[in-house]
């Protein structure tokens, strides 16, 4: 039967063929939702045309990358067309004497470093990736991952400083430039990033990069529990060694490390892995991090949760977790930063739903005694229906504003974020 919405996609894309818009597969769903139909496309301007004929056909998009993150956020009220972003990779530019660099969003993390490695730069992100996963430049600014080195080098939002994207009825929009100083126009990039692309497709992203440390240490040291390692921490961070990262890895059976990230000249860092190693007290020193590090503290099918505290109630929030775990009889693993506050938990998928739910109500209740909060970043669908996966958000009636300005029909990840945006 002739499917006129496919014809006039593939007519929109410069490429042509079935392999750049074919109907959708058994392996194409999002969070348990399947589209009619997926699009790669390969350039800006071909994934304008695509979502002007999206807009014309009120279809409802998904964008997908490495597709490691497709569980992350609700699933999707309605999908018509999944747009992949396969196609949208490669370095666009790299002005090493500027330290900055244009990507494509499509382009692996991984892929994007190596490229900057020979001219001894980075893109200063070490990205959590999902269990089994990748993760591709636009989907880490989608959900605003950033992993250890983020006390040291920023987040997403502090390392982009310019995006292009196609807005739901197909308009181009640029923003910033590849100037580190650049201050023209709206800051986009502040926006589209950690929106889990309910407004609109990142098609190009401009960082600014920093060299490659000549050296590097890593410090370890167990703790007896929360307590004292929030101790541990508390004097790494009141000395003048400064840390690339400062992580805390606990697990279900009490166990708990304290790991230092130095970075610098070969002098500099064993000067401050020396001074390190006094504060932690017996710690270990070696060039490769421990096993768990910048690793998220789940699998696949399990619940991860994203929990935050100001930096003085790490601690506080180590032993709450530790607490509502037992108390609950789940077991609950918690990692993340201590020197910024950025942690996350992991629990089994197959606990039982009111379990996970009395779990998170106690965090919740944790965090925001200690100016955080806690999110649900993927669950299986049982935890799903018994759990607000956001639970309270400042300022969601400004969100919805914005959503409603690029993106009046709703048609862009419709329910995929907070509030139902």
């Amino acid at each position: 039967m002739p499917d006129d919405v496919l014809d006039a996609l593939r007519a929109a894309a410069d490429a042509g063929g079935e392999d750049i818009v074919r109907l959708a597969g058994d392996t194409d769903a999002v969070a348990g939702v399947a589209p009619r139909y997926v699009a790669a496309p390969g350039s800006t301007a071909e994934a304008a045309a695509l979502l002007t004929v999206a807009a014309a056909r009120n279809l409802a998009v998904t964008v997908s990358g490495s597709g490691g993150k497709q569980t992350w956020g609700n699933p999707p009220r309605r999908l018509d067309l999944l747009l992949h972003t396969r196609r949208l990779a490669g370095v666009v530019a790299h002005a090493a004497g500027d330290l900055v660099v244009v990507v494509r969003a499509g382009t692996p993390l991984a892929e994007l470093q190596a490229k900057l490695a020979p001219a001894g730069q980075q893109l200063a992100l070490d990205a959590p990736l999902p269990p089994g996963g990748s993760a591709t430049v636009g989907g880490v600014v989608a959900t605003n991952t950033s992993g250890p080195r983020r006390m040291r080098y920023g987040t997403v939002r502090d390392l982009l400083i310019g995006v292009t994207m196609v807005r739901p009825d197909g308009t181009v929009a640029r923003a910033g430039g590849t100037v580190v100083k650049n201050v023209a126009g709206y800051d986009l990039g502040k926006l589209l990033t950690g929106a889990y692309g309910t407004l609109g497709l990142v098609t190009e992203c401009a960082f600014r990069l920093h060299p490659v440390p000549a050296a590097r240490a890593f410090l370890c040291r167990r703790a007896v529990d929360a307590a004292e390692a929030g101790r541990l921490a508390a004097a790494v961070l009141a000395a003048q060694v400064v840390p690339s990262a400062l992580e805390v890895d606990t697990t279900p059976d009490g166990g708990v490390e304290v790991a230092v990230l130095l970075e610098g000249t070969p002098r500099g860092v064993r000067e401050r892995a020396d001074t390190t190693g006094r504060l932690l007290g017996g710690a270990t020193v070696s060039d490769e991090p421990p096993p768990w590090w910048c690793a998220y503290p789940w699998g696949t099918g399990d619940v991860g949760l994203r929990l935050t505290a100001a930096l003085s109630g790490v601690p506080r929030l180590l032993a709450a977790a530790a607490e509502a775990g037992r108390r609950h009889g789940v077991p609950l693993a918690v990692r993340g930063s201590a020197g910024t506050g950025v942690l996350h938990g992991g629990l089994p998928g197959a606990a039982a739903p009111d379990a996970v739910a009395s779990v998170v109500a106690d965090l919740r209740a944790a965090t925001a005694g200690l100016g955080g909060h806690a999110v649900v970043l993927t669950a299986p669908p049982p935890v799903r229906e018994r759990v607000d996966l956001w639970g309270p958000v400042n300022g969601l009636d400004l969100m919805r504003r914005v959503k409603a300005q690029f993106d009046p029909d709703g048609r862009f990840a419709p329910g995929r974020f907070v509030g139902g945006i």
